[in-house]
């Protein structure tokens, strides 16, 4: 039984999965599988799914909230189909390599001396010189940087063996890439959050995470200050968080960064990203009361992106009166607005103006840094292959060239093939020919 198992593998199942025209078919539905991926919004909340997905009408017909969340469209990329995929495309280019490419290469690095004039005459690219010796012919070859063996008036020269290579490097970085992906999807998370200036806070809000996937909880992140920078025309200019990494047992600070859009903090395999802002809070005083603090909401006008903060504070203690704050950035200038909706004042941070008979003074505004969380083991893996899939294309390239060599007498035969560049190793094969001077070209095949 064993044996059967073993012969249907190598007859049967192996050249299947190691078909250069089933690997291609591999690759375009994994590709199409990445295009979705792309395309639709992933790990967004159910009700983003059914609002942007309907029942009916249905988009295309047929792509309902319902069948994107079944066949794991919201999360593609980890997903076991996607993952098997990447497996099967992975065997492939295994099997592939060592059934094509390692006997290729085998091959290559094979060679044999041409014995007989007659050899030459099956090459594309041969000719015969009279009354010239593998001793002029030598040193030329050595010049245009081919690897010349020699002996008993036979000659073999070669040059570009690395080409040969570079498919075995593609795919080695192709695997390591799939290995990485695939490592990354099991083993690491994603999560978001929203923290205020000043507080600490555990990874708990984990949007996505891989099924053998390891979140921190020995440690804890502080947000020292969160600012923004405005450009003189009150544009935002860049975030900043000010964070701290901080030991939950001893409470001893183990990093600390300050980060900015694409300059993320990591530690322990886990990167923070700046990614979103919010105003969590104002702090004021009302005449000479401790500093008080209350919560500010975002407020967003129907049809439009313009975002503006709010707060009503109370300026009796039975709440019977009260003033509304609107801010619309983190600079500090606060709107104060009565219950009529009128504008009464307009107060920066730090300066204080009369509201119903009471003097309010603006602390500070309270900013909330929203960070952007994740955990990829595969990484590592992911960019050593993508470097060494660029440096196998580039080996992919070199033309590994031949030429042989026979001194029959008076008359010197020489000739070589080429996998790539016909045209130029031709032209080469001609300089070379040019730079070893030949009283008589008694034959020609193909120069």
């Amino acid at each position: 039984m064993a044996n059967y198992y073993s012969k249907f593998l190598r007859r049967e199942l192996f050249p299947i999965l190691g078909n250069l025209k089933f690997a291609i078919a591999l690759l375009l539905i994994i590709a199409a599988c990445s295009v979705s991926g792309t395309v639709i919004e992933q790990g967004e909340t159910l009700d983003f799914y059914q609002q942007n997905y309907p029942e009916h009408p249905a988009l295309f017909g047929f792509l309902t909230f319902k069948v994107l969340l079944f066949l794991g469209l919201n999360h593609v990329y980890s997903t076991w189909w996607f993952l098997a995929l990447l497996i099967l495309f992975g065997t492939s280019l295994t099997i592939c390599t060592f059934n094509r490419q390692l006997p290729m290469l085998k091959v290559a690095k094979r060679w044999h001396y041409y014995t007989k004039p007659q050899s030459f005459s099956k090459l594309a690219l041969s000719t015969e010189l009279i009354g010239r010796s593998l001793e002029e012919i030598a040193p030329v070859l050595t010049k245009f940087g081919y690897q010349v063996y020699q002996e008993n008036g036979q000659l073999y020269a070669r040059k570009g063996l690395i080409g040969r290579v570079g498919p075995i490097f593609v795919h080695a970085s192709m695997l390591l890439i799939l290995i990485g992906a695939i490592l990354g999807s099991l083993t690491g998370f994603i999560g978001q959050e929203m923290i205020p200036s000043g507080q600490a806070f555990q990874i708990k809000n984990v949007t996505e995470a891989g099924i053998w996937s390891h979140i921190p909880k020995d440690w804890a992140v502080k947000v020292n200050r969160f600012w923004i920078e405005y450009t003189p025309s009150g544009a935002i200019d860049q975030f900043y968080s000010d964070l701290s990494v901080i030991d939950n047992k001893s409470g001893k600070e183990l990093d600390r960064q300050t980060i900015h859009v694409n300059k993320p903090l990591r530690y322990d395999g886990v990167t923070f990203y700046q990614a979103n802002w919010d105003i969590a809070a104002v702090r004021f005083t009302l005449n000479a009361s401790p500093v008080l603090q209350l919560p500010m909401t975002v407020l967003q006008a129907k049809g439009t992106n313009n975002k503006v903060w709010g707060s009503w504070l109370p300026t009796k203690p039975d709440l019977s009166a009260g003033v509304t704050l609107i801010t619309p950035d983190l600079q500090g200038t606060l709107l104060i607005y009565d219950e009529k909706g009128d504008l009464v004042s307009t107060v920066r941070a730090g300066g204080s103006t009369e509201v119903n008979g009471i003097t309010l003074t603006i602390k500070e505004l309270v900013g909330s840094t929203g960070l952007q969380i994740k955990s990829d083991p595969g990484i590592p893996l992911v960019y050593t292959g993508f470097g060494l899939l660029m440096m196998g294309v580039v080996m992919s390239y070199v033309s590994h060239s031949q030429i042989w060599a026979l001194q029959a007498g008076s008359s010197l035969y020489i000739g070589g093939k080429t996998n790539r560049a016909q045209v130029g190793f031709e032209s080469e094969l001609l300089q070379i020919l040019e730079s070893v001077p030949t009283k008589i070209l008694e034959k020609s095949y193909g120069v």
